[in-house]
């Protein structure tokens, strides 16, 4: 009888939710004629119906659980029929395409060869083009892009999404982190993104990717996050990108990933990809990095100087977890620590696991590089730290990486392979502007003239001069003396990458 009465309960509201407002006025009771009112209108919930059909058939299908807090499944079609078209409208108009240029000389077989060049010239020079997006994030016309789209170019050009175009100044680019700073100037305010936490984003939340894919125009592509810090994917020396299956294309490098509050919070950088096209695999990196450097780049620095503690890091094994008694290999292992730096006065020691920083649980050694990088100079950081076998929490503040004895650069000039090569010695501060390990030394190749001797040989930025002629190379004075030596053979040693290269040739 019981059953029989929840059945008639049930159908009943049923009933009356599919009948909607006729019911309500047919027995509602006779009332005073005063002027015709509308009856509101009781908005139909198909979610409800839905519910109740299911508990009308019998239906053993269990209710699903309920969702956090903050985050829910769609509930009926109204919401399915969203749109993301008003965030797009918001957000869509700082996303600006970034063309890049540069002259290059085309390649011929008699280059070098003085009697072919008096009589045939050079080889001509042609126009070489790349092409990308950016972001806007700062109304006085800070961009951020990628490095890899402005690389090694003679102008870069930034247009709007409303057809207006810009010649920009490069104010820093950085090869280590994929990242580089524009300014263009207009005569009012650039519309922006507001830069967001990507430390608050969470596996599975929406996204939208915003670029110029294939040079085709200014396309919005819809996704979610798939996975966070993810590193070793070939891109840079940076290992703590976002990944989405938003469709992420070429073209779409430097262009903006943004949240469903519209926040920017990645720079679409790579894919994975085996046709050149997306498979639904994308990288961006984290807007917490992207907002410190664009704060460098304002404070008038060519490139991101990122704070010092004074020590190394290596990636913590499954080897090295069992021998230190941890259940899995967690954290990064302090390889090496500065003397008189900020992480041996704070008592970090090699040996020693950093477990979190500021209460974040550090997954791998990339992850610790970019939670340092992204700290301010000065402020202090907690770090838990695994410590001959017991875990201990101490503070370490950050401060700028030392410059060293000597700051000069000396180009090299005359007749010598390292002609057209601008050197200097290594301090922890260039070190890290190279790209290098702050605690390397010796004589670096800071940059190199295009079309000089030390191009045509193969001398790149971050190589170091160890040994020319049997004598080793210390100072960049001792490099400058040794190359203007009047010589046609020449033994040089180089590192490059902690390889040793060494060559003899007759010049």
């Amino acid at each position: 009888m019981a059953a029989k009465r929840l059945t008639y309960l049930l159908f009943a509201i049923w009933f009356a939710v599919a009948a909607g407002p006729s019911i309500a006025q047919e027995t509602a009771a006779p009332t005073v004629k005063t002027a015709p009112e509308k009856a509101p209108a009781v908005k139909e919930d198909p979610g409800l119906k839905e519910v109740l059909n299911e508990l009308l058939r019998g239906s053993d299908k269990p209710l699903p659980p309920p969702a956090p807090q903050g985050r829910r499944l769609p509930f009926g079609r109204a919401e399915i029929q969203l749109s993301f078209a008003p965030l797009v409208k918001e957000t869509a108009p700082a996303v600006v395409n970034v063309y890049a240029s540069q002259q290059v000389r085309a390649r011929s077989p008699f280059a070098g060869d003085p009697f072919f060049e008096r009589f045939f010239g050079q080889a001509p020079q042609r126009m070489q083009s790349s092409l990308g997006s950016g972001v806007l994030v700062d109304p006085s016309g800070i961009v951020v892009t990628n490095y890899h789209v402005i690389r090694d170019a003679d102008e870069v050009k930034v247009a709007t999404s409303d057809g207006r175009e810009f010649t920009s100044k490069v104010l820093l680019k950085d090869e280590t982190l994929d990242l580089a700073v524009l300014k263009i100037d207009g005569d009012k305010p650039f519309p922006v993104v507001p830069v967001g936490d990507s430390d608050a984003l969470e596996v599975g939340d929406l996204v939208l990717a915003i670029g110029n894919p294939f040079g085709v125009g200014q396309t919005t592509t819809s996704g979610i996050v798939s996975a966070l810090a993810r590193s070793h994917i070939g891109v840079s020396d940076f290992g703590f990108f976002i990944q989405t299956d938003a469709a992420i294309n070429p073209g779409n490098s430097g262009g903006a990933l943004i949240n469903m509050t519209g926040q920017l919070v990645g720079i679409n950088t790579a894919i994975y990809s085996r046709s050149g096209g997306s498979i639904g695999i994308g990288f961006a990196i984290p807007s917490n990095m992207v907002r410190a450097v664009a704060e460098a780049a304002k404070q008038g620095r060519d490139y991101f100087e990122r704070p010092f503690i004074g020590a190394s890091f290596e990636p913590v094994t499954a080897q090295i977890a069992e021998a230190l008694g941890m259940s899995s290999p967690l954290g990064a292992l302090v390889a090496a620590v500065a003397q008189d730096g900020p992480s041996a006065k704070a008592g970090l020691k090699p040996g020693d696991v950093v477990l979190s920083l500021n209460g974040v649980r550090i997954e791998h050694v990339d992850a610790l590089g970019y939670r340092l990088a992204t700290l301010s100079v000065g402020t202090a950081a907690t770090l838990a730290v695994l410590s001959q076998g017991e875990e201990k929490t101490i503070s370490v503040t950050p401060v700028r990486p030392p410059e060293g004895a000597s700051t000069a650069e000396v180009t090299i000039g005359g007749n010598s392979p390292f002609a057209g090569t601008k050197v200097a010695s290594l301090s922890p501060r260039l070190a890290q502007r190279l790209g290098l390990g702050t605690d390397t030394s010796g004589v670096a190749v800071v940059s190199v003239e295009r079309n000089s001797p030390a191009a045509s040989l193969g001398l790149q930025p971050r190589d170091i001069v160890r040994e020319v002629n049997g004598e080793p190379i210390e100072t960049p004075e001792q490099l400058s003396e040794a190359a203007a030596r009047d010589t046609r053979w020449w033994r040089f040693t180089v590192e490059r990458n902690g390889q040793l290269m060494r060559q003899m040739l007759r010049y």
